[in-house]
């Protein structure tokens, strides 16, 4: 550092500004930003914006604005950097302040928007939450590049009008792998899972072949709704494609197989990922493992974890306490609730609390899970109160389901199933006129149970072959080709069972059947 100092010295005294650019290149390298900083003052525009760049980059956001403002006549370029900047600073409210001070600014210049400008601004004003200043930026621009497109489509998609991100998709001329990630992580982030994996099964066959983002952003949608084989197909893509090494996709696919179940599969890929993984790998196979009742494997994999140095945060510990429940383990599950404060400085949440009122209620003790209700310190949820009937039901406790079903109806009063828990918990204890009353409460409210309905997936490529059906369903355009199917499928069904039990009724033989 002495010696740059020395040659900028030298330079001051000889006049030889050409010079700056080298030294300012040696200043970034260290970096040494606010000693560049200072020196930027005095030089000409394109040395400034390597500056502004150099803050962007390492995340500077209010250096990068603050040098910004005080450029005398800063070139589009510099526009770019400090929208840039305002971007990543999006949830500051005063950046999104900013941000519009220096559009204003871009706007009274002699400046006109190009597209890589006008693809910043759009960016910043979307992830500000400001769509309809990102819109009227992006309608302005007659010549829009595939950027500017994706960058509005993101925009929308970040903030939940997944529609609005469809309609603009749809009309995008050249669509590529980013706006169909776009698209496909918009109806993931808004619970559309369905529509998610149709959009990806379009690109797919579209033959725009996933990225690792692509394949990070739809694997969830393949968990929730258990598309099993499609994220096997989706894992035998990353194999091909090289894309397993990377931590995100490798973590997708954990999480995906131990929400479909396949744990097996699960620890596959998490003891594959090896020293890329991360405290998520963790997590994931945590919690596959909890919530399927492996819980032993659980605890001993959080163990592993400590053991190599890792730190648990807030969602380990919900995994954790998870395990405790499927095991039993209440003292177990105490001592993790007061070790996430005492040992990691973890305030717990509604989710641990969930958890630990799951655990007391299923062990029986309700009072105690009654009283680590009240004593919580923020408001308990219909998760927590959810928690509690449930457990009541184990156990026929009428007082207590009655408390919990009070809040739960004042929680989701559209909710039938919680009349139904609290008549049934009162069926099992004799009391029929309490049950005629709650269901009579819940036609008085208009209520009914909502339709239950399932999924089915069928191998069709790399097509769509996710279906949703309830009963008696005519909503699929072959339903009247599926309908007489089954019935000649239940008439060869009864002719069989039929046959056999007139000539053996043996159990075997019905079987065999």
């Amino acid at each position: 550092m002495n010696k740059i100092k020395e040659i900028h010295a030298h330079t001051l005294r000889s006049g030889r500004n050409r010079h700056h650019s080298k030294l300012l290149q040696l200043l970034l390298q260290l970096p040494a930003i606010p000693y560049a900083h200072s020196l930027l003052l005095t030089t000409p525009i394109a040395l400034a914006n390597k500056l502004l760049r150099a803050f962007s980059l390492r995340g500077q956001c209010r250096h990068c604005l603050c040098f910004f403002s005080r450029m005398p006549r800063p070139d589009l370029r510099s526009f770019t950097f400090a929208f840039s900047a305002c971007a990543a600073a999006s949830s500051s409210s005063r950046c999104r302040l900013i941000g519009r001070a220096v559009h204003a600014r871009l706007l009274v210049s002699s400046l006109q928007l190009d597209a890589f400008a006008a693809t910043s601004l759009v960016d910043m004003y979307s992830k500000c939450g400001l769509l309809a200043f990102a819109r009227r930026v992006f309608d302005e621009m007659t010549d829009k590049d595939a950027p500017m497109w994706n960058s509005m489509i993101a925009g929308y998609s970040r903030n939940g009008d997944v529609l609005q991100a469809r309609e603009l998709f749809e009309r995008m001329p050249d669509k590529n792998v980013i706006s169909w990630t776009s698209l496909i992580s918009g109806y993931c982030r808004n619970g559309e899972h369905e529509a998610a994996i149709e959009a990806f099964s379009r690109m797919w066959e579209g033959e725009v072949m996933p990225n690792e983002v692509t394949l990070g952003s739809v694997l969830p949608a393949c968990a929730r709704l258990g598309a099993l084989g499609l994220g096997q197909r989706i894992e035998d893509y990353a194999r091909g494609n090289g894309l397993t090494g990377s931590t995100r996709v490798a973590n997708a696919l954990v999480e995906m197989y131990g929400k479909c179940g396949s744990i097996d599969q699960a620890r596959r890929v998490f003891e594959e990922t090896g020293d890329g993984r991360d405290l998520c790998s963790w997590n994931s196979m945590i919690m596959g493992m909890a919530v399927h009742g492996s819980w032993r494997e659980a605890l001993e994999l959080f163990h592993d974890m400590r053991a190599r140095g890792f730190e648990p945060d807030d969602i380990t510990f919900v995994g954790v306490l998870m395990a405790c429940t499927h095991g039993g383990l209440v003292d177990e599950g105490l001592r993790f609730l007061k070790s996430m404060v005492k040992d990691f400085s973890i305030a717990p949440k509604l989710e641990h609390y969930g958890c630990m009122v799951d655990l007391l209620g299923r062990a029986g003790l309700l009072k105690e899970a009654y009283s680590l209700i009240k004593s919580m310190p923020m408001e308990p949820d219909l998760v927590v109160w959810g928690a509690l009937l449930g457990g009541c039901s184990f156990h026929g406790e009428v007082e207590l389901a009655e408390i919990a079903a009070e809040f739960l109806f004042k929680f989701e009063p559209w909710n039938p199933g919680n009349y139904v828990i609290l008549s049934n918990i009162y069926a099992s204890s004799g009391h029929w006129h309490a049950v005629a009353e709650a269901w009579k409460s819940m036609r008085g409210k208009q209520q009914k149970k909502s339709a239950g309905y399932s999924i089915i997936e069928l191998d069709s490529g790399t097509g769509n072959g996710t279906y949703k059906f309830l009963a008696e369903d005519r909503a699929h355009p072959k339903h009247g080709e599926i309908y007489p199917m089954l019935e000649d499928i239940t008439s060869m069904m009864k002719i069989q069972i039929g046959c056999t039990l007139d000539s053996d009724r043996s159990p075997e033989r019905v079987l065999n059947c």
